[in-house]
């Protein structure tokens, strides 16, 4: 399919997106596969411009096990009415998912690392598959500069890392770096304030 018909079908679903839920901002973005861009459909921001929202989303920051009947009536609304929320939350992708917060320590990983690696020509796609493929990798993320990716590593011991960076080091080249300390903790990003 040529880039201009990609481009105009890509206009199109973009419209129809902006006339069924009212959102006119698409931004574009480049498709890692190399299929040209697409648009990044916006997150629906008119669930963030209503009050009772943004504070049912910060109680479930504060306690993510709290259970719909405590967050209704927390916030003052019937449960029904506060899980109807949540759903739409959820499914505008406000609310990507509920996770389970585990100290890599007390699980026998006490060394965290985070390593960068540089690709050789061609090798991109194998690192990323690589980096899926090993339960050590707690995350991987592609980035800008000169190195492609950032992994951070979970390690049993400061012998195991040889071992893992190994097995990346015939994709590319490794940088890599040990915690020694989490002064600011993982976060969620900032709400947004209403005005």
């Amino acid at each position: 399919m040529g880039v201009a018909v990609v481009l105009l079908m890509e206009l199109i679903i973009a419209g129809v997106w902006a006339m069924v839920y009212g959102e006119t901002k698409v931004e574009w973005r480049y498709n890692l596969h190399g299929e040209g861009f697409f648009p990044a459909y916006p997150l629906m921001t008119n669930q963030l411009n209503d009050a009772r929202n943004l504070e049912l989303i910060q109680l479930l920051l504060e306690d993510p096990r709290a259970n719909i009947a405590e967050l209704a009536r927390r916030v003052g609304m019937s449960a029904p009415s506060v899980r109807e929320r949540l759903t739409r939350l959820e499914e505008t992708g406000v609310i990507r998912g509920y996770r389970l917060d585990l100290d890599p320590a007390a699980l026998g990983w006490p060394i965290t690392a985070f390593v960068r690696i540089r690709p050789m020509p061609g090798q991109l796609p194998k690192i990323a598959e690589l980096a899926a493929s090993m339960p050590e990798v707690a995350e991987c993320h592609r980035i800008t500069g000169e190195d492609c990716f950032i992994l951070k590593v979970y390690l049993s011991s400061i012998e195991s890392m040889d071992g893992i960076l190994d097995r990346f080091l015939i994709f590319g080249q490794t940088t890599t770096s040990l915690v020694q300390s989490t002064p600011v903790p993982p976060r969620p990003p900032p709400l947004p304030k209403l005005a």
